[in-house]
């Protein structure tokens, strides 16, 4: 829960800490993208439109226990897992490459 800021600078200063800390995060998610693009067959496993579709109701149920925005985290993690799609797209075309050689 955020705390009572007295300054700006106080707030500025959380929100530095948070942003450490969810991009250490994103980058262990990103790590687990990497090896989930091993386990799937061809693109359309990893697009999974159903699967995008649990995980936004997942978190949005989350945010909504949490009392965050829950329009705000749908929006956040439909960018996020766009953009982890196109990692994933990159790498399973790449173990596909390098599976033919």
């Amino acid at each position: 829960m955020a705390v009572n800021c007295t300054t700006l600078e106080e707030v500025r200063d959380n929100i530095d800490r948070l942003d450490q800390q969810i991009v250490t995060l994103l980058a262990e998610r990103g790590g687990y993208v990497s090896q989930a693009a091993r386990f799937k067959k061809d693109t359309d496993g990893v697009k999974a439109p159903q699967r995008v579709e649990q995980v936004i109701a997942k978190v949005r149920g989350l945010s909504e226990t949490v009392g965050a925005n829950p329009e705000v985290t749908d929006q956040v993690y439909r960018a996020m897992i766009a953009a982890f799609i196109e990692q994933e797209l990159v790498e399973h075309a790449a173990l596909a490459s390098s599976a033919t050689d």
